[in-house]
C-alpha cells in the first residue's frame, strides 16, 4: 500500500464530500427536522446538464435544477398532507414517479456534457477548482438556511419538527410546514445534483441510487463527531458537511487498504451502521461503569 496513493486521492475525496455536503443538509432538513428520507438529486442532474446541452448558461441551468426539485418535493409534501400518505410511502412514490420524468428529461439513460465544450464551474478534470466552489456553495446554503431559521416563518417550521401538536396549537399550519421543508430540501438536493452532474461529466437516471444511504451517513456522522460543536442551526449544518467529507474520507481508506469498488454499497452500510451503533455502545459503556463504580462506593 502506497500512503502517496491515499494523499493524492484525498483531495476529490473533499471535493466529493463538499459537493454531497450541499445534499446532506437538504437530507438533514427533512430527515432530522421533519422526519421524511426524500431527495431528487439525479432530477436536478439531469434537468442541469440538460439545460446547458440546449445552450443556457451554467447559472440558468442550476437554478432551473433547483426550482424543479423544489417542485418534486411539493408533489412529496401534496401525496402526505393532502392524501394522507405516510412520509416514508410519499417519498418511495415520488422517487418511482420521477425516475420517469428524468428518463423524460434525459431522452436516454445517461447525457454526457464536457468541460472542454461548456463553461461548467466545477470538473474532476480540476479537484481544487472543485473544492474551492463546492466550499463556496456549502458557505452560501448553510448562510441562506441560517437566516431562514431564524425568521418568523422559519422558527415555525421548526417548531413543526420539534413538537407538531404543541405548534399546531400555538396557530401553525403545520401541514404548510412540511410542505415548504420538503420544497426547501429537495431544492438543495436537486441543487447538489447539478453540481455533482458537472463535476464527474453526465447526468445519469440512476445517479441517485444510493445517495440517501450517503446523506444519512453525512448527518449521522455529524451527529457523533461534531456533537460538542452543536450550538446553533450553522454549526449543525457545517457539521453535515465535515459529516460527508468525512464520509468520503473513510471511502477513499477503505479502497486504498485493497478493497473492490463493486463493494461500495456494503461498506457505505457498515459504515452507517457503525456510526449509528457508536452513540448506543457509549451509553451502555457509560451505564455499565457508572454501575461499577456506584457498587464500590457502596
Amino acid at each position: 500500500m502506497n500512503i502517496m496513493a491515499l494523499l493524492n486521492a484525498l483531495p476529490g475525496s473533499i471535493a466529493q464530500g463538499l459537493i454531497w455536503g450541499v445534499f446532506a443538509i437538504g437530507v438533514y432538513i427533512t430527515f432530522k427536522v421533519l422526519d421524511f428520507a426524500d431527495m431528487s438529486i439525479a432530477t436536478g442532474g439531469s434537468v442541469a446538464v440538460m439545460m446547458m446541452l440546449s445552450g443556457h448558461n451554467v447559472a440558468v441551468a442550476l437554478v432551473a435544477a433547483t426550482i424543479v426539485g423544489m417542485l418534486a418535493g411539493m408533489v412529496t409534501g401534496i401525496f402526505h398532507v393532502a392524501l394522507g400518505i405516510p412520509g416514508i410511502l410519499a417519498g418511495i412514490l415520488s422517487q418511482l414517479g420521477l425516475y420517469s420524468v428524468n428518463m423524460r428529461i434525459l431522452g436516454k439513460s445517461n447525457q454526457a456534457i464536457s468541460v472542454d465544450k461548456y463553461n461548467l464551474i466545477l470538473s474532476l478534470r480540476d479537484i481544487h477548482g472543485a473544492i474551492i466552489v463546492s466550499a463556496i456553495f456549502c458557505i452560501v446554503v448553510i448562510a441562506l438556511m441560517y437566516g431562514f431559521f431564524g425568521t418568523e416563518m422559519g422558527r415555525a417550521f421548526r417548531a413543526t419538527g420539534n413538537n407538531e401538536k404543541m405548534a399546531r396549537a400555538q396557530g401553525i399550519n403545520t401541514n404548510t410546514m412540511k410542505v415548504l421543508g420538503l420544497m426547501v430540501s429537495n431544492g438543495l438536493v436537486a441543487l447538489a445534483g447539478g453540481l455533482y452532474a458537472q463535476y464527474q461529466g453526465n447526468a445519469d437516471v440512476n445517479m441517485g441510487r444510493g445517495a440517501i444511504v450517503i446523506g444519512l451517513a453525512s448527518v449521522i456522522i455529524a451527529g457523533v463527531v461534531f456533537k460538542r460543536f452543536d450550538y446553533n442551526y450553522a454549526l449543525r449544518m457545517l457539521g453535515v458537511v465535515g459529516g460527508a467529507i468525512l464520509y468520503y474520507i473513510v471511502i477513499a481508506v477503505v479502497l486504498w487498504l485493497g478493497l473492490e469498488t463493486t463493494d461500495l454499497k456494503l461498506i457505505s452500510a457498515l459504515i452507517v451502521a457503525a456510526f449509528l451503533a457508536l452513540p448506543h455502545l457509549k451509553g451502555k459503556y457509560a451505564a455499565s461503569h457508572v454501575k461499577r463504580g456506584g457498587g464500590k462506593n457502596a
